[in-house]
């Protein structure tokens, strides 16, 4: 016999994959009650524009925003901002103020928040980047004209990096690793990334450990274990992110590195499900669970979960992929490049105009491309055409 249908739906998020999801739920036809939680203040916004528009200050917040703050009403949304949710239970969630909400379904999309340095705690002018919240003092610290220093060579501090520069900052960035984005690209393309920025003034410097990050006087030096000294009138630390699972922990559900689910969303407990960048799932590409930080990615994932939340069983098993736009040029990448064994390239990757096919024991794992939107939507395909997916993949979350 069919389970009766739910009446009251939650969503703990309000972010890529959290709104997508409450509104595919109204869209699937769902005539019940939708309630959209987020513990910032403000409505829902999209956040690549953080490290872009925003932090130029070419757009103000309230073009960020996903939809009119009317059309949360409207869709039959009901929207609560700056509301932490501090437990769930079977047929409940508890709020800080000592309130509960009864729903029937639940997903837990709370995506991550910045890594931090601990030698960075408590130090003035030293910022993350992940909410709108911290852009007003990261920008106040670009106005001055830096000199601003990143910590990480990711996509954000890559980002932020061109942002800064292209204001007449002064910028240095410093990894951990031997090249930028190295956990998105193969060498030879994270290579040509570093060129871009060194010839646009940014001095790059790959295989630095940081020992200490201090306050002198009006600056702030960072030191790395070799001894060498970088100073800077502001640092962002970019350096990843930890996935939002304390209040999954506290409900005693599966967590390694996200909430882990199987393909249609689903947690280990009834009628809870997870998507978005928090959601450990199995990857199309790879096999076995891994978790995406992908905008997009989050939108699509959510739609899907919001649609099994509803009975549907439809498995999501698209290929991860993303971009990042960086003094013009815009880079698009699916799959997962950076941990092929071989990699073709179709053009000039110095030029950023090329496809690039990067291929582990032979097949195709991931694709990247640089002024050839065609091309890439070609790339997506063919990643997908040799995916894992219905051989092997585990069809529920483990307990």
């Amino acid at each position: 016999m069919p389970e009766p249908a739910p009446r009251t739906v939650a969503v703990v998020g309000t972010g890529a994959a959290g709104t997508t999801a409450a509104l595919t739920l109204r869209k699937e036809g769902f005539e019940g009650r939708i309630v959209l939680i987020g513990d910032e203040p403000h409505e829902p916004y999209r956040r690549p524009p953080l490290s872009k528009d925003l932090l130029r200050g070419d757009v103000p917040p309230e073009r960020a925003r996903l939809k009119p703050s009317s059309a949360w009403a409207e869709q039959g949304v009901e929207l609560l901002t700056g509301t932490a949710v501090t437990g769930l239970d079977a047929s409940a969630l508890h709020f800080a103020d000592g309130s509960r909400l009864p729903c029937d379904r639940l997903l837990l999309a709370t995506g991550a928040r910045p890594r931090t340095l601990p030698r960075a705690a408590g130090l003035d002018r030293v910022h993350t980047l992940r909410t709108l919240d911290d852009l007003p003092a990261l920008r106040g610290d670009l106005a001055s004209g830096g000199p601003l220093l990143v910590v990480g060579a990711g996509l954000v501090g890559l980002e932020v990096a061109a942002t800064a520069r292209q204001a007449g900052c002064e910028v240095t960035v410093l990894e951990a690793a031997d090249r930028p984005l190295g956990r998105v690209l193969p060498p030879v393309l994270g290579r040509a990334v570093a060129d871009l920025h060194r010839a646009n003034g940014v001095r790059v410097h790959t295989g630095v450990g940081l020992r200490s990050l201090a306050r002198h006087g009006d600056t702030l030096v960072a030191t790395g274990h070799d001894g060498t000294e970088w100073t800077a009138a502001a640092v962002l630390v970019a350096v990843g992110t930890v996935p939002e699972t304390a209040l999954a922990e506290r409900a005693g559900l599966a967590v390694a590195d996200g909430i882990v689910v199987d393909r249609y969303g689903a947690t280990g407990a009834p009628h809870v499900y997870a998507a978005g960048d928090v959601a450990r799932r199995p990857d199309p590409v790879l096999g076995g669970l891994h978790r995406v930080e992908q905008w997009n990615h989050a939108q699509e994932h959510g739609a899907a979960v919001a649609a099994n939340m509803l009975g549907g069983r439809r498995p999501f098993d698209a290929v991860p992929w993303g971009w990042t736009d960086q003094y013009g040029v815009v880079l698009q990448f699916c799959g997962h490049p950076a941990v092929g064994d071989d990699i073709t390239v179709d053009g000039d990757p110095g030029g950023f105009d090329f496809t690039a096919v990067v291929r582990r024991g032979g097949r195709p794992v991931g694709g990247v491309a640089a002024g050839r939107p065609a091309g890439f939507r070609a790339l997506r395909g063919l990643v997908a055409d040799h995916s894992v997916t219905g051989r092997g993949l585990p069809a529920a979350a483990p307990a």
